[in-house]
C-alpha cells in the first residue's frame, strides 16, 4: 500500500492510498480513522478520487467520529480495573 496523495486539511489527516486496485481514502482524527475504499475502475484517476471527499463527505465523517468516540467510551468502561 502506498500514499499517492495527502490533501491538507485544518481539521482532519486525509490520505489517498493505491492498494490492490482500489483507492483507499483515510480520513484521521485524533485516535480514529474512516477508511473508505472504490475500485480504480470506477473511477477516471485520483482526480476523481479527490473530487469525491467534499464538505458533505467530511461533515458526515464527523458526525461518525463523534458516534465513534462515544462507542469508544462506553466500551472503555467495560475494561478490567
Amino acid at each position: 500500500m502506498r500514499v499517492i496523495a495527502d490533501i491538507p486539511h485544518p481539521r482532519y489527516k486525509i490520505q489517498i492510498f493505491s492498494y490492490n486496485a482500489k483507492y483507499l481514502v483515510k480520513i484521521e482524527l485524533g485516535q480514529f480513522e474512516q477508511v473508505f475504499k472504490i475500485a480504480e475502475s470506477d473511477v477516471n484517476g485520483l482526480e476523481d478520487v479527490k473530487r469525491m471527499i467534499t464538505d458533505q463527505l467530511l461533515r458526515n465523517s464527523l458526525e461518525r467520529f463523534l458516534t465513534m468516540r462515544t462507542d469508544w467510551e462506553e466500551a472503555f468502561k467495560n475494561k478490567s480495573i
